[in-house]
């Protein structure tokens, strides 16, 4: 792709990509949730607080990613953060009104765990290619990517073996073994898709 044109993204695109994302990586919430699981970043520091605390998902994924938004102006500037505004608000709707709109009386939690780790890893890469994310965790690993070179699923990846770590604290150990192969799954996708030079389109 070398000296390759940039082609920038019609508003049109952006809408259509801030609505999709989101909805794939509500719906990989959803499966995380029905099978007792949890993902990494924000996501799952919400999922900490959610287990731990019985606190709505949606609500807390929005709340504790206020903070984030202050770093994002100053790191990625106006556009990504209120695209990345755009995209947390609408997981956060999803999430909470996906569950009345989809029943799942039974799932293999293996299975659940590396769907929705591949689900979150399209959704994030889409917001990637969009210039937006869903915050947090996501802010840096992008950030560090764009000013230093660093792999940003590897980057993501180290955080999150973190964070699911964190959930022996709220969870079993078999349950957190299969949210790490869903971490996995979600920086899989990532790694391998998005590599500078690959994608032309801003």
């Amino acid at each position: 792709m070398s000296g390759a044109t940039e082609i920038p993204h019609t508003l049109a695109e952006d809408i259509q990509a801030l609505l999709v994302a989101p909805l794939l990586v509500g719906f990989a919430v959803l499966l995380f949730r029905q099978a007792g699981l949890l993902t990494g970043g924000t996501v799952g520091l919400a999922f900490l607080i959610h287990y731990a605390g019985g606190w709505p998902m949606g609500i807390v994924l929005f709340a504790i990613n206020l903070p984030f938004y202050v770093f994002a102006v100053r790191a990625m500037g106006w556009e990504f953060t209120a695209k990345t505004f755009v995209a947390v608000s609408l997981l956060a709707i999803y999430t909470e009104v996906l569950p009345g709109l989809i029943s799942i009386q039974s799932i293999d939690p293996l299975f659940a765990a590396i769907m929705a780790g591949f689900l979150t890893g399209v959704g994030l890469l889409i917001l990637i290619r969009h210039k937006a994310s869903l915050g947090g965790l996501g802010v840096m690993a992008i950030y560090l990517h764009n000013t230093r070179g660093w792999p940003a699923g590897k980057v993501q990846m180290a955080a999150d073996v973190l964070i699911v770590g964190a959930a022996l604290l709220v969870r079993d150990p078999l349950s957190v073994g299969l949210s790490i192969v869903g971490a996995l799954a979600l920086n899989l996708v990532i790694a391998v898709n998005h590599k500078t030079g690959r994608y032309v389109g801003v």
